[in-house]
């Protein structure tokens, strides 16, 4: 039956592989579920609700990318949409969250349609196969970024913009943290040149005990207040009648004060960003799985986007923000995930994180920083396939790569990659390699600039 379904021996893989792969991609996903409420939770959306509207629209997303697409990809709901949901529509713009709500369900009926239609896939599809690897190159980048933040490594500087952290200064808070995160670093690193399955996972679960053994020694201190809590998980049971207060909220938006031009602005920026994070992640963790064919696309790629789709709209009556492909993925990948049924594992881990939710919150950034940190390593070795003697393509792909973690985007780096790609080409003649979607992409991330 699993093999039928998931088809892995033609794959190459097991049920022991994915389901390790499937841990691990939830494992350094998790953070999203204390995240994502805190979050929305500045929108005036109730906490322990936008948890399990999180955990539920997770799952429904990856089971339907695993039964639709067969890929080893999960979805949660975006970070960076999110933050605009909180503090741009319903903060700067001053909309309620339920009008907010409406505009991420929007976007995913449009999302429905243009995936059934084939546009998304064309996109895809047009993107050259050199800036492909730029963008897996630059995710690699953006999410070992995100894991030197996540382990207090890498902090805000004046200056500098940013800098390491102060580690006597800091040494009870921050500092352990960055020390912990290092430790599993090379502990990650070293089972994974050994080949030792599951390395990641391992790594991911010997840093959080090192961290709780650090607490009970005196050497982490909780602090509450500036974000450091206690490592120790706390078992609790969740208030699950609190998801009333968001379930089908999306129906009780008042639009009467809302401008049909602002909302039509918030719905497209909602409908870019999404679109161009989706197509970079698929672009990015499909790379490094060598799923792509010989001439870069990916296969069953509209089913891929048609789950990513359905899931933003289910996850916005269920009361979250978009819900879009990770790029954490990636770490279940790295682990040896390469089908659906990896997805299956990291959907009902989100499940059972409904009535464990406390214990998942519990898994602090740094004990997943490592695991962040080690598969960038691994996604941007891309960049030896660029062809570098064409410059025409090279500029672009680096460019592409540099932006994604310098913008703190995955999109904005596909922007310009895509931008300078037609200009350099088009200048230097060569506009006959350029596809004429290629040309409207250009026009429409320019536009964004100007009007976004």
């Amino acid at each position: 039956m699993v093999e039928k379904l998931f088809k892995l021996k033609e794959n190459n893989t097991t049920v022991k592989t994915e389901v390790i792969g499937g841990i691990t991609t939830f494992m350094t996903m998790a953070y999203i579920l204390a995240v994502n409420p805190t979050m929305l939770s500045a929108a005036g959306m109730d906490k322990t609700a936008v948890l399990l509207a999180t955990a539920l629209a997770s799952f429904v997303g990856t089971l339907l990318m695993a039964l639709l697409a067969n890929y080893p990809f999960a979805l949660a709901p975006g970070m960076g949409l999110n933050a605009y949901f909180a503090y741009t529509v319903c903060g700067a713009m001053g909309y309620s969250w339920q009008v907010a709500l409406a505009a991420v369900f929007a976007e995913g009926l449009i999302f429905i349609v243009l995936s059934l239609t084939n546009v998304r896939e064309a996109i895809f599809n047009a993107i050259p196969l050199t800036l492909k690897r730029g963008v897996s190159a630059g995710i690699g980048l953006f999410i070992a970024f995100i894991g030197l933040q996540g382990a207090h490594l890498v902090v805000g500087n004046s200056a500098t913009l940013v800098s390491y952290v102060d580690f006597s200064g800091e040494f009870h808070t921050k500092g352990i943290c960055a020390i912990l995160a290092l430790i599993g670093l090379f502990i990650t690193a070293i089972l994974y040149i050994k080949k030792v399955k599951g390395s990641i996972l391992i790594g991911i679960l010997a840093t959080w005990i090192l961290g709780m053994i650090c607490q009970t020694l005196g050497l982490y201190t909780v602090d509450a207040e500036n974000g450091f809590y206690s490592l120790y998980p706390v078992f609790a049971m969740t208030d699950f009648s609190a998801l009333s207060l968001t379930f089908g909220q999306v129906a009780k938006a008042d639009f009467s004060n809302v401008s049909i031009l602002n909302f039509i602005v918030v719905l497209f920026a909602f409908l870019f960003v999404d679109m161009f994070d989706t197509l970079g992640t698929l672009i990015g963790v499909a790379t490094k799985a060598d799923m792509l064919d010989e001439n870069g696309k990916l296969p069953r790629i509209k089913q891929a986007l048609l789950a990513d789709a359905v899931a933003t709209s289910a996850g916005a009556v269920l009361g979250t923000s978009t819900t879009t492909t990770f790029v954490e993925s990636s770490a279940g990948v790295a682990a040896g995930a390469r089908t659906g049924l990896a997805s299956v594992v990291t959907g009902f881990l989100f499940l059972l994180s409904i009535f464990l939710a406390p214990v998942f919150c519990a898994i602090p950034g740094f004990a997943t920083a490592p695991a962040l940190i080690f598969v960038g390593f691994l996604m941007i070795t891309a960049v030896i396939d660029i062809d570098f003697t064409d410059l025409t393509e090279a500029v672009p792909a680096y460019l592409c790569l540099l932006c994604m973690p310098l913008m703190y985007s995955i999109s904005e780096g596909i922007a310009i990659g895509v931008i300078s790609y037609v200009i350099i080409n088009l200048v230097c003649g060569k506009a006959k390699k350029i596809t004429p979607l290629m040309y409207v992409l250009a026009v429409l991330f320019i536009c964004k600039y100007i009007f976004l």
